[in-house]
């Protein structure tokens, strides 16, 4: 009697198990290759990005949000046709898919990692980042990357570069140059942009980062800007970023495309990367950064 309701109850649960499985599949299809037919029919694409990760994008004057992946996403809506609309969820959910239809795309600098791929496509990338290291400008005992291990590191929630800080990060992307994972065992603490880990470092050596593991765009700006931070060595890594759309919309991935390449042929990315960062990053992997 007894194994005949230990059988029972582990058939019901393979059942409800089952159940749950199907009716997660089933949300995700009903969305699945919506997208294009959703932006055609409104003229509006909804772009997800990140509010707090200048210069890439940013609340600006007037609470607007600015910034190159702003312009980027502005570009592509009008060699598509359509206005464009933002959102602002947390990189977290960007990255975990599963839309649900709440937003057409991310042109928030996400890079193709093997993980990513499982839950979203990457229909065209549009710039190439190095990863860096910084510093408060009164730190003397961290001098390259290696120093940082052990020590008191902030970073972007989600990002490449949590996933570099625990050794898991695999960029799946033609061409990706070769890297070592050089911080170990970091003392870690994530923040939602890269601007805030850069706020906290800023306080003071030590006073609650000893270290921040962030963009090379987003250390020089905060240089630029009169944070009081110094970048320690050369890249980590270098990471190509670009579009992220869920899966199964191939109208979307090859309007996209299209756009993204007509901008690198006409010069608007070379010129919106140059006007933003001060360097182009938007043909190839750059090995003087």
């Amino acid at each position: 009697m007894r194994a005949t309701q230990e059988t029972n109850a582990l058939a019901k649960r393979l059942v409800i198990s089952a159940l749950a499985i199907f009716l997660t599949s089933t949300s995700i299809a009903a969305h699945a290759g919506q997208a294009w037919d959703r932006i055609e029919k409104n003229k509006e694409m909804v772009v997800a990005t990140d509010v707090a990760n200048p210069p890439a994008s940013f609340l600006a004057e007037g609470n607007n949000l600015d910034g190159f992946d702003v312009a980027v996403a502005r570009e592509i809506a009008k060699r598509i046709g359509v206005n464009v609309r933002f959102v602002t969820p947390s990189w977290d959910v960007i990255t975990a898919g599963n839309w649900q239809g709440r937003w057409d795309l991310s042109v928030g600098s996400m890079t193709p990692t093997a993980q990513r791929r499982r839950v979203l496509d990457f229909p065209a990338i549009y710039y190439y980042a190095p990863g860096g290291i910084a510093v408060h400008a009164k730190n003397t005992t961290i001098q390259s990357a290696s120093d940082t291990s052990g020590k008191k590191v902030g970073t972007q929630a989600g990002s490449t570069y949590e996933q570099y800080l625990l050794g898991t990060l695999n960029i799946d992307s033609d061409g990706q140059v070769p890297f070592m994972f050089q911080v170990k065992d970091p003392v870690m603490t994530t923040y939602e942009g890269e601007a805030t880990a850069l706020d906290d470092l800023r306080l003071g050596d030590g006073v609650r980062l000893d270290a921040v593991v962030v963009s090379q765009q987003a250390i020089l700006g905060a240089i630029k800007s009169g944070y009081p931070i110094r970048q320690v060595g050369g890249p980590l890594f270098y990471e190509p970023l670009g579009v992220a759309i869920e899966k199964g919309d191939p109208e979307l991935v090859g309007h996209i495309q299209q756009a993204v390449d007509s901008m690198k042929k006409d010069g608007v990315l070379k010129q919106l990367s140059e006007k933003w960062f001060h360097a182009d990053y938007s043909s190839t992997i750059r090995s003087d950064s």
